[in-house]
């Protein structure tokens, strides 16, 4: 499953897809259902309480995967020394990919936590990346990094990812929670994608200067991404809690959800599994062999997205939630067209590297 980075085939990609998609749904369930109301017998987590005890889980999941199977073991062409340590010389642009990734875990819960859909989260957040994916091609084409050229059908469901975004952006019903207009809303969404924006360029970076003497690993690149990342967190949970201010403070909440912990926290810190397990897939779809930023981006995304649809379907048919409105399916739709572009632009990109 995760021997992708020898493997450039149309197979393998959609096994990545499909693990993706199914621990997304659970993601995405998960997260509504722990922060439903009391009235509906649901657990009532404040979304501070959630995303700690979640991040936990997750992120505890990713690092035992990472050092049972050693994936932490990086080959380079040159070694820098850190007191004991020796490191790859990657470890300068992965650090800040650890720390950029941890900037992210928190966000994505924080976006979906506000009071919105699933999908409609996952529809700004995804949409948002599709771009930055698109950005990065650009850049790293001017730069002489990539060598491929990004097909028509690529930009093209851009577009329509755009245009899925707009919908949901937008067009707000009366009544509705108003994103562009929310404060908190807006600067974790700015976050979010400016963290997002160096992250995907550094792993394109990564895959585009691989040479034929040094591999491209994407287990060991995860590995070490993961491993910083959880050093950042750890640090900047441990200085909030330090820091903690009034009882009506960000930071005391913080602090709360240690000192004064919940009898079910332990619930909330499995129900983090599947984000955790969500990491794997989605690295390793964005650093897949032979594919551009763009499209890589987009079958990330879109694939995110569909299962954003799937997870508010359930939880609005079986725990009461709300079912989807007349601008999320037309968001949906632009989705499928993009998808049908991206199988367009895959079987392009097949052909062409055959002939390589």
């Amino acid at each position: 499953m995760f021997n992708e980075s020898k493997d450039s085939s149309t197979a393998g990609l959609i096994r990545l897809c499909i693990g993706y998609f199914t621990f997304y749904v659970l993601t995405g369930v998960l997260v509504k259902y722990f922060q439903g109301s009391k009235e509906l017998g649901l657990p009532d987590f404040s979304g501070i309480e959630y995303l700690v005890y979640s991040t936990l889980g997750g992120t505890a999941f990713a690092l035992s995967i990472v050092f049972a199977l050693k994936w932490y073991r990086f080959e380079s062409e040159s070694y820098i020394n850190i007191g004991p340590l020796k490191l790859p010389r990657e470890v300068y642009y992965i650090i800040p990919s650890g720390i950029c990734t941890a900037v992210v875990i928190p966000t994505t819960t924080l976006l979906y936590s506000l009071p919105i859909s699933v999908m409609v989260a996952m529809v700004i957040m995804r949409g948002s990346v599709i771009v930055i994916s698109r950005v990065v091609d650009a850049i790293q084409i001017k730069q002489g990094l990539l060598k491929k050229k990004v097909y028509l059908e690529e930009n093209l469901a851009v577009v329509f990812a755009i245009l899925g975004v707009s919908t949901n952006l937008f067009f707000v019903g009366e009544g509705e929670f108003e994103f562009v207009g929310n404060f908190a809303a807006m600067a974790i969404l700015i976050s979010y994608i400016l963290a997002y924006s160096l992250r995907i360029y550094i792993m394109n970076y990564y895959k585009n200067t691989r040479t034929s003497k040094v591999k491209q690993d994407n287990k060991a690149f995860f590995g070490l991404e993961q491993i910083f990342a959880t050093l950042t967190m750890l640090l900047v949970f441990l200085g909030l809690i330090y820091f903690a201010g009034s009882e009506n403070g960000v930071t005391f909440q913080f602090r709360e959800t240690v000192t004064n912990a919940r009898s079910d926290w332990f619930w909330a810190v499995l129900a983090g599994v599947p984000f955790g397990a969500v990491a794997f897939f989605s690295v390793f779809i964005f650093m897949y062999k032979g594919r551009t930023a763009t499209f890589a981006g987009l079958v990330n995304r879109l694939t995110s997205l569909l299962a954003g649809t799937t997870a508010t379907l359930i939880f609005a048919f079986f725990i009461s939630g709300k079912y989807p409105d007349k601008s999320e399916w037309l968001s949906l739709i632009f989705i499928l067209v993009a998808v049908g572009f991206i199988t367009r632009a895959e079987k392009k990109r097949i052909k062409e590297l055959q002939l390589n």
